[in-house]
């Protein structure tokens, strides 16, 4: 007879983040599950401990807080400026970018009211401040964001509500080089988050159409890009040819550090920087 852990045992060392084939195992009897179960909780609950203390005694910052740093210093090293935006962005903005009533990623959008909402993608305020900066310097400009963003998702393995984006872009790429700047720069972003098992894939987006996603071996998306020009420049008054890349943080930091779901290392009540909060 094949026997599985009970679904509260399951649920309890994914918790402490026991990888699947100790979750998934098998036994011939309850006996030994038992046995098993009091061993590989208790080991998990001790590794945990001992994570904890090491970013309380040691580390001092979550891997979020780290890696958004160690980003933003890679960038501005090669050029880019960051910036920052508001969070609360207008359905005008996003009528820009195509989401209206009648696209389907209206549905996912947390509005406030009416007019305005929490932000699903940096996007629209990184056209509206770059359409600004260019009207007093020269190309090529290099500019990037780090934030929150907000969508509707169905909370799987792979998605949050609240996520942290990097949005970088560099206008005036001249339209030749477009595609080997895209891959530079992801090779740039990656190679600062320590992850080189990736690949690159065409893939059509809803918005911005046809670009490269940034793929890693097992199948993970990345990252996605964008390039110009392209149809949605006319509404924020863009003339020049561009590349655009969109990382999410925590799905990054899930598939550096070999875990099977993102919310240990998202903004959480339960997990802090990869360990659960609910040991003693």
């Amino acid at each position: 007879m094949s026997i599985e852990f009970t679904e509260t045992q399951k649920n309890r060392l994914t918790e402490l983040g026991v990888k699947k084939e100790t979750v998934f195992r098998m036994f011939e009897t309850v006996t030994e599950r038992e046995q098993t179960y009091k061993i590989v909780e208790k080991q998990a609950v001790v590794k945990n401990k001992a994570d904890l203390n090491y970013l309380l005694e040691q580390s001092r910052k979550p891997a979020l807080c780290r890696l958004q740093q160690e980003l933003a210093d890679a960038l501005c090293e090669k050029g880019f400026t960051q910036v920052t935006t508001p969070i609360i962005i207008s359905s005008r903005a996003l009528e820009k970018m195509t989401i209206d009533k009648n696209n389907p990623l209206h549905e996912q959008v947390f509005w406030l009211d009416p007019k305005t909402c929490l932000r699903p993608m940096l996007a629209p305020n990184l056209y509206e401040v770059s359409r600004k900066i260019l009207t007093s310097q020269k190309l090529p400009l290099r500019i990037f964001e780090i934030g929150s963003c907000f969508r509707k998702e169905s909370e799987g393995n792979s998605h949050l509500k609240e996520f942290t984006m990097l949005n970088l872009v560099e206008w005036g790429t001249p339209q030749e080089n477009r595609i080997h700047q895209l891959k530079q720069f992801a090779d740039l972003v990656l190679k600062a988050a320590r992850i080189d098992d990736y690949a690159f894939q065409e893939e059509d987006s809803v918005v911005y159409g046809v670009g490269l996603d940034v793929v890693s071996r097992d199948g993970l998306e990345l990252a996605s890009t964008s390039m110009g020009p392209h149809p949605l420049d006319d509404k924020w008054r863009i003339t020049c040819s561009w590349v655009g890349i969109g990382f999410g943080l925590e799905r990054l930091l899930m598939h550096r550090e070999k875990q099977s779901g993102i919310h240990r290392y998202s903004k959480s009540n339960v997990f802090l920087d990869g360990v659960c909060l609910k040991i003693q």
